[in-house]
C-alpha cells in the first residue's frame, strides 16, 4: 500500500517547523530543497504551502536585492496568535454588543403588540377590509374597459389618428387626381 500524502494542515505545520527548528532565514530555492528531504513536502507544493502559511501571517518575508527571504520565529508565531486572539475578541465583543441591541430593539417592538381582545379585534378588521379591497379591485379590472378615463384616452388616441391619416392621404389623393385628370386630357388631345 502507497504513502498517503499529507493534507494542507499538515505541510503548514511541517513547513513552520522548519522555519522554529532552525531560526533561520530561506530563500524559495533553499526551501524547495530542505523540505523534501526533511519534512517530507514534495517540490511542487512547497510555493503554496509558503504562500499560505504567509497569508496567515506566520511567516514574513522580505525582498532583498533580487532574491525574497523568508523566514518565521517561535516568539513571533506566539505574537501573532496572541494579536489574532486580540483581534477576535475584539469582534465577538462588538458582536455580542450587536446583539445585545437587536434583542432591545426587538422587545421595544414588541411593546405595542401585545396580545389584546381591542388587537385582535383590530387585525381581524383590516384582514376583512384588505379582502374587501382586493375583491374590489378584481370587479374593477373586470370592467376596464368602460373605465371612463381610459374610454376618453382611447378617443382622442383613435381622433388624432384619424386626423393624421386625412392628412396624409388627402394630401396623396389630391396628387393622384390631379395626375390622372391631366393624364386624362392628354388622352383624350392625342386621340
Amino acid at each position: 500500500m502507497s504513502k498517503r500524502g499529507l493534507s494542507m494542515e499538515e505541510k503548514k505545520m511541517k513547513m513552520l517547523e522548519i522555519f522554529h527548528e532552525t531560526a533561520e532565514f530561506y530563500s524559495l530555492k533553499e526551501l524547495e530543497k530542505i523540505a523534501p528531504k526533511t519534512k517530507g513536502i514534495v517540490v511542487q507544493s512547497v510555493k503554496e504551502v509558503l504562500d499560505d502559511i504567509i497569508s496567515d501571517g506566520f511567516v514574513q518575508m522580505d525582498k532583498i536585492g533580487t532574491g525574497n527571504y523568508f523566514w518565521s520565529l517561535p516568539s513571533a508565531a506566539g505574537a501573532t496568535k496572541q494579536a489574532l486572539l486580540a483581534k477576535n475578541k475584539k469582534e465577538l465583543e462588538a458582536i455580542n454588543e450587536k446583539i445585545k441591541e437587536v434583542q432591545a430593539d426587538i422587545e421595544d417592538a414588541e411593546k405595542g403588540r401585545e396580545d389584546t381582545p381591542d388587537r385582535r379585534n383590530l387585525i381581524a378588521q383590516l384582514n376583512g377590509l384588505n379582502e374587501t379591497s382586493s375583491s374590489l379591485k378584481k370587479e374593477l379590472s373586470a370592467f376596464g374597459a368602460a373605465d371612463p378615463i381610459k374610454y376618453e384616452k382611447k378617443s382622442k388616441a383613435i381622433q388624432v389618428c384619424k386626423n393624421s391619416a386625412v392628412q396624409w392621404t388627402g394630401k396623396s389623393a389630391s396628387r393622384t387626381k390631379s395626375h390622372f385628370v391631366v393624364g386624362y386630357w392628354k388622352l383624350i388631345n392625342i386621340a
